[in-house]
């Protein structure tokens, strides 16, 4: 990768408003249970995303320069793809041992997600030096990110309350967005910089 400005980037799918709001909320019951089997007082162990920030990453790309965006855009373009209906699944902590995160899962109703993130990751691949993740791609959205100090160095997500039921949420994403990513102390925010359509399979 050359000197010169970079931008952190990464290319998901998003779920439309009304089930990005579903899971927010579902987020927020979920870190109120965890707050009250903390004991009265406790503060909430989890910081909930708002609605804006919950994507499905399809592959994070990492610092990149700047110059590669358009290239990066373009490679969406050429790599469309039909994807059909994805559904809520259960509460996922990430990493298992240890967890950073809450998400819950997404499942697919076929293989066209999978197809989706093989075919963006090749082409992205492909247009530039960026070079793919090796590990299982296992779709979810994160919706909650651990505070610091909340998990013990021994702690893990087994040893904590059931959670609520996820919302039994289904959606079909109509687009592929590449995102840049700006950090702060407040936490990460999202600029979408290019956008390629997806066309629902035939039926």
């Amino acid at each position: 990768m050359s000197a010169g400005p970079t931008a952190r980037l990464f290319v998901a799918v998003d779920p439309p408003t009304a089930v990005r709001e579903q899971l927010a909320a579902w987020a927020r019951s979920a870190a109120a249970t965890l707050t009250g089997h903390r004991g009265r007082g406790a503060a909430s162990p989890l910081r909930v995303l708002e609605p804006p920030a919950l994507h499905l990453t399809l592959c994070f790309l990492g610092a990149r320069p700047v110059g590669e965006i358009g290239v990066i855009g373009a490679a969406l373009s050429a790599s469309a793809a039909e994807l059909g209906e994805l559904s809520v699944g259960a509460p996922l902590w990430l990493p298992p041992r240890r967890p950073r995160a809450l998400a819950v899962e997404i499942h697919d109703s076929g293989v066209g997600l999978a197809r989706l993130h093989r075919g963006v990751s090749d082409a992205i691949a492909r247009a530039t030096s960026w070079e793919a993740e090796r590990r299982r791609f296992r779709a979810h959205v994160t919706v909650a990110r651990m505070r610091g100090g909340a998990t013990s160095r021994r702690g893990s997500a087994p040893t904590w309350p059931a959670l609520p039921a996820t919302p039994p949420a289904i959606f079909t994403p109509s687009s592929v967005v590449l995102y840049r990513s700006w950090l702060s102390p407040a936490g990460a925010s999202y600029e979408a910089i290019a956008t390629s359509g997806l066309a629902p399979p035939d039926r």
